[in-house]
């Protein structure tokens, strides 16, 4: 069933567990997340990059996650994943999204409050809620994640306040991308924002996170966990190993759909999703 962004992160705030996100790109990777949560009977959120929205990929991919959500028996929410503007967020809803991220990290503190803020009151008026990012969070293969320059809690909560965002992705030790070394969370400080701020608290750059990591973030706070990269290996590993005597594209692309499906089972269960619904 597709719902809203705020009630899948309600669900996790009520019991104590993390939304895992999957960025999808196809069908394949549609219906391999989609086997994996009706499996485990687990909500799950499915996200496409901003860039979808901006080149045609958007215009196919949507209605293939549209028609998984609502044939499938456990919550589905469709979001935009780190929307460059107010074009993508626009697409975003006309594609049927009904979540939408807004990512103006790069900008000045105030700057990202004033144009985040333009967002939530544009997308409240049709009831959609809206993930903002304070803190950019960089990437993996730039050693990003090694920073020590954290959200700070302050600003965290003058953010929320302000902006009315429904959750907030922070900048506490990951970056996107594969790590050259694992990444070390700084539990304590999403602890600390989780009980400051009236919004869900989100880690992106899940991918390659220790499982330990995601666990302790888990237990502070963290309802939101993104996974593209990992999700990405999961299909096009698979698809590289296929034999290439395969020639019916959709006998090919078999393995390929379990490959996700394995992948998210694992991080719907590293998250304490399963049997969520």
């Amino acid at each position: 069933m597709l719902i809203g962004f705020k009630e899948i992160l309600d669900m996790a705030e009520k019991g104590n567990f993390a939304i895992p996100a999957f960025n999808v790109y196809n069908m394949e990777t549609v219906m391999g997340v989609i086997e994996a949560a009706e499996e485990l009977n687990a909500p799950i959120i499915m996200q496409n990059y901003s860039r979808l929205f901006t080149n045609e990929e958007g215009y196919y991919v949507a209605p293939i996650i549209l028609a998984a959500a609502e044939k499938a028996k456990v919550p589905v929410c469709y979001h935009l994943d780190h929307g460059a503007g107010e074009t993508e967020v626009v697409r975003a809803l006309r594609y049927g999204t009904t979540g939408i991220m807004i990512d103006k990290s790069l900008l000045s503190f105030d700057e990202n409050i004033a144009e985040t803020k333009k967002i939530v009151d544009m997308c409240s008026a049709i009831g959609v809620a809206v993930e903002g990012e304070l803190g950019h969070v960089g990437m993996a293969s730039a050693g990003d994640e090694q920073t020590t320059e954290y959200t700070t809690v302050e600003d965290a909560k003058r953010f929320v306040d302000e902006t009315g965002v429904a959750a907030l992705a922070v900048m506490v030790g990951t970056a996107h991308g594969r790590y050259k070394q694992a990444p070390k969370l700084a539990i304590d400080r999403i602890a600390e924002i989780h009980d400051a701020i009236d919004a869900a608290v989100v880690l992106h750059g899940g991918s390659g996170v220790p499982d330990e990591e995601i666990q302790a973030a888990i237990k502070a706070g963290i309802r939101k966990i993104n996974f593209g990269t990992d999700l990405c290996y999961s299909f096009l590993d698979t698809v590289f190993d296929t034999s290439r005597d395969k020639i019916a594209i959709d006998m090919f692309m078999k393995d390929a759909i379990k490959g996700v499906k394995n992948f998210a089972m694992s991080k719907i269960k590293l998250l304490g999703a399963e049997n969520k619904a």
